[in-house]
């Protein structure tokens, strides 16, 4: 069976991450502008996105690469304050010009634009004001997301809202890792978290009413898979439990970022472990946060190993010694990208698109002048066999989006970590398709039946 034949491959990448030109052309600041810049020791080596891959000069260079790869989409987010300098009211066009040309490029080529209205570069005047603390957030974000729709709707059909709001939420805002860099108290955290899901909502229902053709929206969340030890059904259960449940108060459980958005309502045990930090949570909340999707959009880079223990609940396997990592020390886990889009899809009944999955990996320019990455290769091969084998079981998967397709600014780790299939020279801006970026593109001709 394998993938169907309209089946989406792509490649994603993120504003801050890439465009660099951080003060150029009337832009204003987001949070991780001033985070990685004021405080030297925010990011590792004290790098920041100032000039990244200086993607906003050499678009076109990018686009043509993506080109010469074969990708059929490119998923990729916009800065709020270089359209909006100050979050709200006065447009910066240049800004606007910048991503309306990227998008002519693009179809120009024969890609498809998937974009993302929110990729974490929030921006610092609104920060000051409150950020996700203040009860008006969801409404900025719609007054931005109405101003984007307006100006390119008439030419990009498929819209994500936010990306990760685990990550921006718990390692912005409670671990103090990322970009504000606080720590918050944890009904402060669930007060932003539930003001990011409204803004979610807001966005979905201004695409609806300002987009000028036919759109398909979704969202972007971090999967946090769970899968099980064995396939005796006793695992399998054991898993679809753990994957799902918030009885331990860990806000990571994807049911507390998904359930709102797809079923319109909060996981009850998560209700119940959380009662006492609980933000107010309007009757007409769960209505505005629950506008209806296209698709299921995740991110799915590896997942826990649970078994099902003596009680009739889970506990977690752990990982044997010496167990395969990516250089940013992940576990390699393909098993996640069979279980995660598994689970969601009975649990959420959306089509799936895996809107980030790759790797990041120890890559340097050989004396050849070429850039092997073996290890990428056989990472992907053998995710997308697994992925392959939830589309044989009937899961509706209908895209992919590889993450990334530069070696990028990899936001508290700088520009350490490389997860590119375009070698990136940051000093030079020299670029190198990479042996994975040639693999790639069979796997696009082949329709994946090169992955066997």
């Amino acid at each position: 069976m394998g993938f169907s034949k309209d089946f989406v491959w792509g490649v994603a990448t993120a504003s801050y991450q890439i465009e660099g030109a951080a003060f150029e052309d009337g832009k204003g600041l987001s949070v991780w502008d001033v985070f990685s810049n004021k405080n030297p020791r925010a990011v590792k080596n004290g790098d920041t996105g100032n000039t990244a891959c200086d993607h906003y000069h050499r678009f076109k260079e990018d686009v043509g690469i993506m080109s010469e790869i074969g990708v059929k989409a490119y998923r990729f987010s916009i800065s709020w304050p270089r359209v909006l300098p100050e979050g709200t009211g006065k447009v910066n066009e240049k800004g606007l010009d910048f991503y309306d040309a990227l998008v002519d490029e693009l179809l120009a080529k024969g890609i498809k634009p998937y974009v993302t209205l929110f990729h974490w570069d929030y921006p610092y005047e609104l920060y000051k004001k409150g950020g996700w603390l203040n009860p008006e957030s969801p409404d900025w974000f719609a007054e931005y997301v109405k101003v984007i729709v307006d100006r390119l709707s008439d030419r990009v059909e498929y819209w994500m809202t936010l990306n990760e709001p685990q990550c921006f939420i718990l390692i912005g805002h409670e671990a103090g890792v990322h970009a504000p860099g606080l720590k918050l108290d944890r009904s402060q955290v669930l007060l932003a978290a539930h003001n990011a899901l409204l803004a979610h909502g807001r966005a979905v229902q201004a695409i609806r009413g300002y987009s000028k053709n036919p759109c398909k929206i979704g969202y972007a969340p971090a999967g946090s898979v769970v899968f099980p030890e064995t396939n005796s059904q006793e695992d399998i259960d054991a898993a679809r439990k753990a994957m799902f449940s918030c009885d331990s108060g860990n806000l990571w459980v994807s049911s507390w970022w998904m359930d709102p958005v797809f079923l319109g309502k909060y996981p009850e045990d998560g209700l119940k472990v959380n009662e006492k930090w609980l933000p107010q949570i309007k009757q007409e909340d769960m209505k505005i946060i629950s506008q209806p999707l296209d698709f299921f959009g995740v991110n799915i880079y590896h997942g826990r190993k649970v078994r099902a223990d003596q009680k009739g609940g889970y506990e977690y396997a752990g990982d044997k010694p010496g167990y395969a990592r990516t250089a940013i020390d992940w576990a390699v886990t393909p098993e996640a990208l069979y279980w995660g889009p598994k689970f969601y899809y009975e649990r959420y009944k959306k089509p799936v698109i895996i809107t980030e999955n790759g790797m990041s990996n120890i890559d340097w320019v050989s004396v050849d002048g070429k850039v092997h990455d073996p290890q990428r290769i056989d990472y992907l091969y053998r995710y997308i066999r697994e992925l392959k084998r939830a589309a044989d079981d009937n899961v509706d998967v209908q895209g992919y989006m590889l993450w990334s397709l530069l070696d990028n600014f990899e936001w508290a780790e700088g520009y350490s970590q490389r997860f590119g299939i375009v070698y990136v020279d940051f000093e030079t801006q020299k670029r190198i398709i990479k042996d994975s970026g040639y693999w790639y593109r069979e796997v696009i001709e082949s329709n994946g039946e090169n992955i066997k």
